[in-house]
């Protein structure tokens, strides 16, 4: 079965949107020309050219890195071209879709709702490209799911030789195939595991108390499907709001901070005091899976459009000391911040990502458009967190400004040798992704 969906933003056409530029607009792409291939074969013969040629490629999606993780000096990939379809298929081990790479998850999640089926999990905003997503290890909430990433049962590619890859979960390969930064080649589809489709409940609690929520964090985190924290340190002693998305198939418990107040009667936003027009439905209300697992509509411009991200990921073992180690540093943190967010994903075994071989505790920030201002933020953050050895979302800033590799964080080798052998000449690499992973 195959479905179409109106594709969302479009930098082609799109008059407003700049191809040059990432979403933030932090970032001003490098790249010498930018191509949009009609067809999987012309995109091999471009890749192959370009390879030829010494040319670096990189895939640009949805541009929605903070960080210089999808830049090129070379040639810039759109996807698009190749088309939005969007096809269902029946196997031994269940229903999976066959996802274009340069779809957003705005467009292929009422694709699988119409056919009664649902992805596992979901981002905040569902504006992103699928590929891009599952390439940096974008994730949504919940400390039983996983990443995006974790739905994919195989990916194809086409690689520096022009050759189209298939590798599938089994293959030797499949760890470092996912999550790869666009290090391995240009996605052409995705396999995701679905299931059937199911109903959320979304309730948000304002103003709630720091040190209860704080002391009762693992709890707050598993009173739903997916459970979000967000304060603005304005002030210390209450968290701005708590989210919970509960499934409506599956029972919960909420944690005492929560069932001893009263949820709120008004829809907010996560960035206190912004408008909620364009966040998703609150107040209980049910709803289908991919209108309430995100927290912005796929219709309105997510978060507040004009604003910096970083996100660390912690073992969740520290949720305990979140909060209480960035309220010491609130000081510094609070200036530049739009607002901070806690969330839980589970361990994976992919080799780059954040979450490999640990379940965690995320702690995102969404901070005001001024780099030098943010920088000095992050850099307190990261020092504030480091006894808890955090690793950063490959897609956002860092105080540093490149790609962080813990020792033994990654298998670095594993993905090293595989680099190698798909891409010999270096044609995927650029200055951020060699430094840290591949040179």
């Amino acid at each position: 079965m195959t479905a179409d969906h109106p594709p969302s933003v479009d930098p082609a056409v799109d008059p407003a949107v700049d191809p040059a530029v990432n979403w933030a607009g932090n970032v001003t792409y490098a790249a010498r020309r930018r191509v949009r291939p009609g067809s999987v074969a012309e995109l091999q013969r471009l890749v192959a050219s370009a390879s030829a040629d010494g040319e670096h490629v990189r895939a640009l999606g949805s541009r929605h890195s903070f960080s210089r993780v999808a830049d090129t000096d070379g040639v810039h990939v759109d996807t698009r071209g190749l088309g939005l379809a969007v096809e269902v298929e029946d196997r031994p081990g269940g229903t999976v879709a066959v996802v274009p790479g340069g779809a957003t998850y705005a467009e292929v999640a009422p694709v699988l709702q119409e056919h009664g089926l649902a992805l596992h999990n979901l981002a905040s905003l569902p504006h992103i490209s699928v590929a891009g997503a599952c390439a940096t290890s974008t994730h949504g909430s919940g400390p039983s799911l996983g990443s995006l990433a974790t739905a994919v049962c195989a990916v194809e590619l086409v690689t520096a030789a022009g050759d189209v890859v298939r590798i599938e979960e089994g293959d030797a390969d499949f760890g470092g195939a996912v999550v790869s930064l666009g290090a391995l080649g240009v996605v052409t589809r995705m396999w995701l595991r679905t299931e059937p489709t199911y109903d959320v409940r979304q309730t948000v609690w304002v103003g709630l108390p720091a040190d209860e929520v704080a002391a009762q964090l693992g709890e707050v985190m598993t009173s739903g499907t997916s459970v979000s924290v967000f304060t603005d340190f304005a002030d210390p002693t209450r968290v701005s709001t708590v989210w919970v998305k509960d499934r409506v198939d599956r029972p919960s418990t909420l944690a005492p901070c929560l069932a001893s107040h009263r949820p709120a009667d008004h829809d907010v936003h996560p960035v206190p005091g912004v408008d909620p027009t364009a966040t998703t439905p609150q107040q209980g209300s049910v709803g289908p899976w991919h209108e309430r697992l995100p927290h912005f509509r796929a219709s309105h411009v997510p978060s507040v459009g004009d604003e910096l991200q970083s996100e660390v990921f912690l073992p969740r073992a520290a949720a305990p000391h979140l909060l209480p180690t960035l309220t010491a540093i609130s000081d510094t943190v609070a200036p530049a911040l739009l607002v901070h967010e806690i969330r839980a994903v589970a361990a994976d075994d992919l080799w780059l990502s954040p979450m490999r071989g640990r379940d965690s505790v995320v702690a995102h920030f969404t901070w005001k458009p001024d780099v030098a201002r943010a920088m000095v933020a992050i850099r307190a953050v990261e020092d504030a967190l480091a006894p808890w050895e955090p690793r950063v979302h490959w897609g956002k800033l860092t105080a540093t400004e490149e790609l962080r590799a813990p020792d033994g964080a990654y298998d670095l080798a594993a993905f090293h040798e595989l680099c190698a052998r798909l891409d010999p000449g270096g044609t995927f690499r650029n200055d951020l992704v060699p430094a840290r992973l591949v040179g």
